[in-house]
C-alpha cells in the first residue's frame, strides 16, 4: 500500500540516508550514554549495539539508497564503483543531518543522568557523543589516533566492499546487512581503544555538533586541549580509499566481470545482466523470478555499503 506521493530521485535517496544514519545512531550513541552515564553494560555491549545501529540502519535504507550511512562509503564507492560524484555532497548532508538529530534525541532523553554524573558538561561525558584520542583516559595522542582511524576505517571498507562485490562470494539475499554489522562488532572489538573507532565522519560530527550546542563547550577538542574534531572525518576518508583500493588491487581484479557473474553453489551457471536486472525486476513486483538462479537484493555488483 502507498502512503501518499512517492519522494523523487535523489530527494528519495537522501530521505533513506538520514534514516538509516539516524538508526545507526540512535542505538550507537544510546548505549554509551548508557554505559558511561547509567552504569549499563561495558564494552562489548557497547560494540554490540553499534553492530546492530548499522544492520538495522542499513535494512532502513538499502532498497532506497543503498545504505552508505557514512560519508566515507560514499566517497570511496565514487573513486572506485562509479558512484555517481554529483551525489556524494548531498548524501554526505544527508548523514550528517540523520547523526545530528538522533544525537539530540540521546542527548534529550539522557539529560538528567548526564547531569547527574557530570553537571559540567566535561570530557567525562563527551565521549558519549564524539570520539577522544585513547578513549579521553589512554595516552594517545592526536596522530596515533588518525593513523587509528586510518588503518580501522580501511579495514571496513575492504570487508565491506568484498561482502558486497557479487563477483564474490556474497550472503545470501538479505544477509548482507547482518554481515556487515558483524563488520563493525569485530572492530569495535577489536580497533577501539586508540580512537573509538569512528571510521565514520558523520557519526562523530553529527553528534559532536549536537553536543556542542547543548552545553558541551570542548566538544570540538580533546582531553589535551587540542583540536581534534579534524581526525574522524580525514582519518576515515583516506582510510576507506586505501581498504576500496586495496581491495580492487588484491581481489577484485582477478574476479570475473561483472555480467558474468558465476552463482556460487551452483556448477558454473552464469547469469548475465539482463537476467540479474530481470530477476530484481520480479523480486520488486513480487513475482518468482524465473531466471537461472533466484537474484536477491544483495545479489550483483552495486552499491549497498555500510559503516
Amino acid at each position: 500500500m502507498a502512503y501518499g506521493r512517492k519522494i523523487p530521485g535523489l530527494l528519495g535517496e537522501m530521505a533513506a540516508e538520514f534514516a538509516g544514519t539516524a538508526i545507526l545512531i540512535l542505538f550507537g550513541i544510546g548505549v554509551v550514554a548508557q554505559v558511561v552515564a547509567g552504569n549499563l553494560g561495558g564494552h562489548d555491549s557497547i560494540s554490540w549495539a553499534w553492530g546492530l545501529g548499522v544492520t538495522l540502519g542499513v535494512y532502513v535504507a538499502a532498497r532506497i539508497s543503498g545504505a552508505h550511512l557514512n560519508p566515507a562509503v560514499t566517497f570511496a564507492l565514487a573513486v572506485f564503483r562509479k558512484f555517481e560524484w554529483r551525489k556524494v555532497l548531498p548524501y554526505s548532508a544527508a548523514q550528517l543531518a540523520g547523526a545530528f538529530v538522533a544525537a539530540l534525541l540521546v542527548r534529550w532523553n539522557y539529560s538528567e543522568v548526564l547531569a547527574k554524573v557530570d553537571p559540567g558538561h566535561t570530557i567525562k561525558t563527551q565521549g558519549v557523543f564524539s570520539t577522544l584520542p585513547g578513549n579521553g583516559t589512554l595516552p594517545v595522542g592526536t596522530w596515533g589516533a588518525l593513523r587509528d582511524q586510518i588503518i580501522g576505517t580501511a579495514i571496513l571498507l575492504f570487508l565491506v566492499v568484498a561482502v558486497t562485490d557479487l563477483r564474490n562470494t556474497a550472503p545470501a539475499a538479505n544477509l548482507g546487512p547482518v554481515v556487515i554489522g558483524l563488520i563493525v562488532v569485530a572492530i569495535g572489538m577489536a580497533w577501539g581503544t586508540d580512537a573509538g573507532y569512528a571510521i565514520n565522519p558523520a557519526r562523530d560530527l553529527g553528534p559532536r555538533l549536537a553536543s556542542f550546542l547543548t552545553g558541551y563547550d570542548t566538544a570540538f577538542r580533546d582531553q589535551y586541549g587540542n583540536l581534534y574534531f579534524w581526525v574522524p572525518i580525514v582519518g576515515p576518508l583516506i582510510g576507506a580509499v586505501i581498504g576500496a583500493g586495496l581491495y580492487e588491487v588484491l581481489i577484485g581484479r582477478s574476479l570475473p566481470e561483472a555480467d558474468s557473474v558465476v552463482v556460487p553453489g551452483q556448477p558454473d551457471t552464469a547469469l548475465d545482466e539482463a537476467q540479474v536486472n530481470e530477476a530484481q525486476v520480479n523480486e520488486a513486483q513480487g513475482e518468482e523470478a524465473q531466471a537461472t538462479a533466484n537474484v536477491g537484493p544483495n545479489h550483483g555488483r552495486r552499491e549497498d555499503l555500510h559503516g
